[in-house]
């Protein structure tokens, strides 16, 4: 069994297309990080860092227990547990140096953006310009390496597709202002729109959706999100 600690974010989201993809049986473990939640105890115990997703697998490696943080290690750990997702053994450089552009650039780039756009105090353009400008780059790296190409890595569906499914189906909000987010990198289009549309997608869209997550954005929510920006709270 998989405790699953899951947020309706695109971290989480990409954990659980895998969940869905796989058939596993896994436990939903609601995590509300506008509460803050994320930070208690109970859970600095499985991630000390704070963040979901999160899966603590009951049938590790040995029968143990196990914990595994951070949506890319999970993604990994999970398709090399069932041997699914991966790819053959001559697709691992191509899949982990894509997993990692994904993980290193496209993610934190899209947070940032996301950030400085929507929940930053003040707009400021030098911030906004930058982050805008940095997605726009890593969606025409992938968009180029996708001409001609199904799928990121290898000639098959993988891990390295769901992980960017995660943040481009919140491109809208990366990249506010345009009718269709992806319109100028059609090759990245076609593969969100080829993973959106399986039938693991809809599902992994439905995880929590009856949940009560708190969805105003007050002190409370600041101080859980951003504490790096009050100085008194000791992380």
């Amino acid at each position: 069994m998989i405790r699953f600690y899951f947020h309706p974010t695109p971290n989480p989201a990409k954990v659980a297309l895998l969940l869905e993809e796989l058939g596993l049986a896994y436990e939903v473990v609601p995590v509300d990080t506008s509460k803050g939640e994320q930070h208690a105890p109970a859970f600095r115990a499985i991630n000390p860092n704070g963040k979901v997703p999160a899966i603590v697998d009951t049938e590790g490696p040995g029968g143990k227990e196990a914990r595994v943080f951070d949506s890319s290690a999970i993604l990994l750990y999970l398709g090399e547990k069932t041997g699914r997702f991966v790819g053959a053994p001559a697709d691992k450089p191509e899949l982990l140096s894509w997993l990692f552009f994904i993980a290193s650039g496209v993610g934190p780039f899209s947070g940032q953006a996301v950030h400085f756009q929507h929940a930053a105090p003040e707009k400021l353009p030098y911030a906004i310009n930058r982050y805008r400008r940095e997605i726009e780059r890593h969606y025409r790296v992938l968009d180029r390496h996708l001409a001609g190409r199904e799928f990121i890595a290898g000639s098959a569906y993988s891990i390295v597709d769901m992980s960017a499914w995660g943040w481009l189906a919140r491109a809208g909000r990366v990249l506010p202002g345009e009718d269709d987010a992806l319109a100028a990198f059609p090759n990245l289009k076609r593969l969100f729109e080829t993973v959106d549309a399986r039938p693991a997608a809809a599902r992994a869209k439905a995880v929590a959706k009856d949940h009560p997550f708190k969805r105003t954005t007050d002190e409370e929510t600041k101080r859980a999100m951003f504490p790096s920006n009050y100085p008194e709270i000791a992380m």
